[in-house]
């Protein structure tokens, strides 16, 4: 298992800067949350390349700003905008190779979409088999504003699209679903290739490694269970910690609370 940290904690950081206050600070795996779609080319998309190569740092999966409109495009009623956000996809998926990403973090339609879960499964399954074409795995998020907050809706994926499904656990989103984060793991299984990482307690739902109550052992024995492979990837707000050096000491601490593991098991 790999320890990483995402652009999207030092928001609204411009990314490729983002991405350079993590590279000198030996963070050596990353999520790059793109903010805008001149990012996707040209000399901002070079910027985070030579950075990439300068430091030897490994993309492990991509965030797209458009989000918000996964809702009204990916999942509405107009079969125009489905098209256009698909196309708009193809040019992230295009961009990833270019990154060496392979992971493509999906949030979907938000809670109150009247989108039927049948019809969700029938997009998100078009979008994962055109990721497919471009060597991409389209994975759904558990967000708690969004529809994926649901056990329910998530179970009725990993059943009925079978091997064309995969999911992001993140650990602070399923505390604001008042879900435990356990569950998921339980019920999605080895189709959980990605993970999202914070701590948290009854007083905050999103604080630095070590500096809550999660339980991460607990954590790894359920990860070592479904054999996971994947990659541990720091997610903070900015307002969650005070310097950009406590991101590294997230991830120092989660890789020491790892071998710790590893060492006793």
């Amino acid at each position: 298992m790999d320890v990483g940290v995402s652009t999207a904690c030092l928001y609204p950081l411009e990314t490729e800067k983002a991405l350079a206050e993590l590279a000198v600070r030996g963070i050596k795996n990353v999520e790059i949350f793109m903010n805008a779609v001149t990012e996707l080319e040209g000399e901002i998309l070079a910027d985070m390349q030579k950075t990439l190569t300068e430091y030897d740092i490994s993309v492990k999966s991509v965030h797209p700003f458009s989000s918000p409109m996964e809702t009204l495009f990916l999942f509405g009623n107009y079969a125009r905008r489905t098209e256009y956000l698909i196309d708009m996809y193809k040019r992230y998926f295009e961009t990833m190779n270019k990154l060496g990403a392979k992971i493509f973090v999906l949030h979907g339609a938000i809670l109150s979409s009247k989108v039927p879960d049948d019809v969700y499964l029938e997009r998100y399954l078009r979008l994962f088999r055109v990721g497919k074409e471009y060597g991409i795995t389209v994975v759904q998020e558990n967000v708690s504003y969004c529809k994926s907050s649901s056990v329910e809706l998530l179970e009725k994926m990993s059943n009925q699209l079978g091997d064309e499904v995969r999911f992001v656990v993140d650990v602070k989103q399923a505390r604001r679903s008042n879900v435990d984060p356990f569950v998921l793991l339980d019920r999605l299984g080895e189709k959980i290739v990605h993970l999202h990482l914070s701590d948290g307690n009854e007083a905050s739902d999103c604080m630095p490694i070590g500096k809550g109550e999660f339980d991460f052992n607990r954590l790894f024995n359920k990860l070592d269970e479904l054999r996971y492979s994947g990659t541990m990837i720091v997610e903070l707000y900015r307002e969650n910690y005070r310097s950009y050096d406590e991101l590294t000491d997230c991830a120092k601490t989660l890789e020491k609370l790892l071998a710790a593991h590893r060492g006793a098991v």
